[in-house]
This record gives structure tokens, C-alpha cells and sequence, in this order.
């Protein structure tokens, strides 16, 4: 008779290494280090699969090959508030065009070809919705079975128009949606089901999710140099969870684009506990947003494996956040200006750039590398109606003067609209501390100095002051 395991929160967890060790027959010990780091690039490479093959296995799954298109009006529109001689042209990386309509197909077709490779019968994912999709999608065209584990209510049942529209296309190509309540069970709920099914887990977080992104940027590089003679000068990523920019940025240095600035956007949603569920439901979008972004930048092994292959400071040269208000104005604009109707969330990236192409050059090339899919619960006004049932002010004027969670303010004139920088060396002494307390160091070795380097694209002496500041020596 089998032993009855113990389902219990910290039982569960407890046993996260074995259960991922199982789902997705990668050994996370091996690329461990002495002191805190582990060997990224050889994580990397335990994907097994070469560019080539990547994209040739997206192109079988309608993945891939997306066009990039030139937004003339948006540019010309930005260049009405730009100084003499800026105003780079905006460029478009049309993900909407991929199965499942977002780049997230990406991710999910290298995660369930392998998982189909390796003889597994069904892939389980826990994500708020677009990545469930894709994973969905790709599953039906593989003849795997498919959970989408996803947060869709707060404690009283009330679901946002965003997150019941991802719940619903998930259901549609397929899947099985395990629906729960804001809260910690998410990711517990997905490796006590990956134990029971014996599933492969199609992570966001994992190797194959993240080289799988590595097409996209690899495909801008090519179509920047075949359309204009050169790299972008710089690529905005809609920045929540890290995958999105890891990915584009690994791709496009493989294709030689190593100049080209990566820059990470969010929509500022500060004061708003996203595991809150009085704050559940305040939000206007459920991704690319501070309440993700912030903390898997400053602390990317909060995930459900043991470590995310999305290592967002390695890559990111700077972060700006935009407000919701904003967010929906371009959202409009690209519509009624360049007659292309794409989901809010995935414009987060196109509002930063909207601002950053008015202070670059004219002949630059400021790429946004992603557009998501747009249906009756991402639409911009389901979600503004929404908001006002849940008290939001919804109005126009200055979007500085946006409070999350109880304003939405348009921008009263597009001259408002603006992408504010994020401190990056906060960010970065943020991942220090974060090192010293889940690692509970009490000294450094040169090692440990030579990753946190690495992790955070600074040098020695910034990180032996940073240990410093918290007691923290180096020792040979």
C-alpha cells in the first residue's frame, strides 16, 4: 500500500527539488556552486537545442517570423514634442501574430516539444494567463494534456475582465484551468499537481521557457539589419517576471546586436500588495507591472524553480516605469493612428518608447519588442469599467498625479506622457541584500564576489562595498 504523502504547505514545498527534479528531469544541483552562485550558462546550454532548431520548431507551430513594422504616425506623433533633430523611429515587433497571440508561444513551444520529447503525457503551468494560453496551444498541437494553474479571484470570487478572458482561452484551446483565490497556493497548487500527474512542468522560469525568447531577439537583430543596414540603437521589454527581456536581449547578442541598449518597462503600480486581496482587484493589469517586476529584478529565485533561468540585471541597462493612464491613451492611439488593436498590457513597452524615442536621435532605431492579442476582457474598456465598480477615479489630467488603486488618469495631452527612470543602482544594491539575507552570509568568497558581479553587471569594488555595508567581508 502506498504511503500517503503530506500535502501540507511547508510538506510540499520541502519537497520543490525533488518534484522538479521529476518533472523536468534537469538535476538543478549540478550547476550549483560553492558559496551562493551556480553556473547560469551551463544551465543554459542544458536546453540542447541550437538557434536554428529553435525557430525551426516554432516555425512548425505557428511560432515565429513575426513581423516588424515601422509605427510612422506614433513616431511622427512623438516627434511633435520632441527637441530639434530626435524623435527615433518607432519599430514594432508583432507578437499578437503568433498561435495563441503573444510571444509567451515562444516559450511554451520549445517547453512542450521537449516535454513530448521526452515521453511525458501532459505540461502543467502556473501563470495569470497569457503564458497558460500559449502552453494550452501548443499542448493541443502536440496531443498533450495540459493543466493552467492560475489566480483568478480575490477571496469574494470576483475575477478581473483581464484575468477570465486568459481563463477562458486557456479553456479553449483545451486546457483544464485550476482556478484558486489571490495568496502563497499558486505555486504550491502546481507542484503538488506536477507530483500527482507525473506531468512535465512547463514553468515560465525554466531553461527551455527562457531560450525560447532567445528567437525573438534573434529575429530583430536579423530584420533591423535587412531593413535599415543596422541593429536598433535600442529595444524596450515590457519587464514583469524577466523572461520577456532575457530572452530578447540573449538573442539578439547572439546575433551580434552586443551594442544595443535593453531596456526594461513597467507599469507603476506602487503601494499595491499583489498577493493582497484587498489589492487583488485594484490594478488595471495583471502583468508587466511593479508588483512583478520589482521583485523578481532585486530577487529572481522567488520562482517555482529552484533557479530562474530569467536573470533580469544580468541584461538590463536601464528600467522605467510608465502609469496606467498612459498605458491605455497608447493603447488607444495605436489603434485610431496606425490601425492596430493589441492587448494594454503588452503596449507597456510601447508607452515607455512613445517617450524614450523624444529623447533620441531621428535616424535611431527604438525597437518595442512585443504586442499581445486583444479580446473582450483585455479591451481597454471592460478594464476601465471595472475599475470604477472597484472605486477607481477614473479621469484626465496629469498622470504624476496618478495614486494606484485609487486613480486612473489619462493624460490630458500626449506631451504628458513619460518614461521614469528606475533607479538601477537601488536595484542593484536591492539583489545584494537580497543575497546576504536568503543566504544568511556571513562572509564572501572571491567567488561569491565574481557572481554577484556577473548577476548585477557592476564591478568589485561596488560589490565588496555593497557586503560591506552589511557586515558582509570578502575572505580568500
Amino acid at each position: 500500500m502506498a504511503v500517503k504523502k503530506d500535502k501540507s504547505y511547508a510538506a510540499i514545498n520541502a519537497r520543490k527539488n525533488e518534484i522538479i527534479k521529476n518533472a523536468m528531469q534537469i538535476d538543478y544541483d549540478q550547476f550549483e556552486l560553492p558559496g551562493i552562485g551556480f553556473d547560469y550558462e551551463g544551465m543554459m546550454k542544458k536546453v540542447g537545442y541550437s538557434m536554428d532548431e529553435m525557430r525551426k520548431i516554432q516555425l512548425d507551430h505557428g511560432v515565429g517570423n513575426t513581423p516588424l513594422i515601422e509605427l510612422r504616425n506614433l513616431t511622427k506623433l512623438a516627434r511633435k514634442y520632441a527637441p530639434e533633430g530626435k524623435g527615433a523611429r518607432i519599430l514594432v515587433k508583432d507578437e499578437a501574430a503568433n498561435a495563441s497571440g503573444s510571444f509567451k508561444a515562444r516559450r511554451a513551444s520549445i517547453a512542450v516539444h521537449h516535454a513530448k520529447k521526452l515521453g511525458y503525457k501532459g505540461v502543467i503551468a502556473a501563470t495569470s494567463g497569457n503564458y497558460g494560453a500559449a502552453v494550452a496551444a501548443q499542448a493541443a498541437m502536440h496531443g498533450l494534456k495540459c493543466i493552467v494553474v492560475q489566480e483568478c479571484y480575490d477571496n469574494d470570487k470576483v475575477g478581473q475582465p483581464e484575468i477570465l478572458e486568459k481563463q477562458r482561452i486557456c479553456e479553449a484551446y483545451g486546457a483544464e484551468v485550476v482556478q484558486l483565490t489571490v495568496g502563497p497556493e499558486l505555486f504550491t497548487t502546481h507542484l503538488s499537481l506536477l507530483e500527482d500527474t507525473g506531468y512535465f512542468n512547463a514553468s515560465l522560469y525554466t531553461p527551455f521557457g527562457i531560450a525560447g525568447v532567445e528567437t525573438l531577439g534573434y529575429e530583430i537583430a536579423q530584420q533591423c539589419m535587412e531593413k535599415y543596414g543596422k541593429y536598433p540603437e535600442a529595444v524596450v521589454c515590457t519587464n514583469a517576471g524577466g523572461g520577456n527581456l532575457t530572452g530578447t536581449a540573449r538573442g539578439l547578442k547572439y546575433a551580434g546586436a552586443d551594442k544595443t541598449k535593453i531596456i526594461g518597462a513597467c507599469i507603476d503600480l506602487k503601494g499595491l500588495h499583489m498577493a493582497s486581496d484587498h489589492d487583488f482587484n485594484k490594478k488595471s493589469c495583471t502583468t508587466g507591472h511593479t508588483g512583478f517586476s520589482l521583485p523578481f529584478t532585486t530577487w529572481p529565485d522567488r520562482s517555482d524553480v529552484p533557479r530562474n533561468a530569467a536573470r533580469i540585471l544580468r541584461y538590463m541597462d536601464e528600467l522605467v516605469t510608465v502609469k496606467q493612464g498612459e498605458l491605455f491613451y497608447i493603447t488607444q492611439a495605436l489603434a485610431v493612428l496606425e490601425g492596430y488593436e493589441r492587448g494594454p498590457a503588452g503596449n507597456t513597452s510601447l508607452t515607455a518608447a512613445f517617450a524614450l524615442a523624444q529623447q533620441m536621435d531621428k535616424d535611431d532605431l527604438l525597437v518595442v519588442q512585443e504586442t499581445e492579442y486583444t479580446g473582450a476582457g483585455k479591451h481597454p474598456m471592460p478594464q476601465l469599467t471595472f475599475a470604477k465598480k472597484n472605486g477607481i477615479q477614473v479621469s484626465f489630467g496629469n498622470p504624476d498625479d496618478d495614486v494606484p488603486g485609487k486613480t486612473l488618469i489619462f493624460p490630458s495631452d500626449p506631451s504628458l506622457i513619460k518614461a521614469r527612470p528606475y533607479d538601477m543602482e537601488h536595484a542593484r544594491k536591492s539583489y545584494v541584500k537580497n543575497c546576504v539575507k536568503n543566504y544568511k552570509m556571513t562572509s564572501a568568497t572571491e567567488a561569491d564576489v565574481q557572481f554577484i558581479m556577473d548577476e548585477t553587471k557592476t564591478d568589485r569594488d561596488f560589490v565588496v562595498n555593497e557586503l560591506a555595508a552589511w557586515n558582509v567581508p570578502v575572505v580568500d
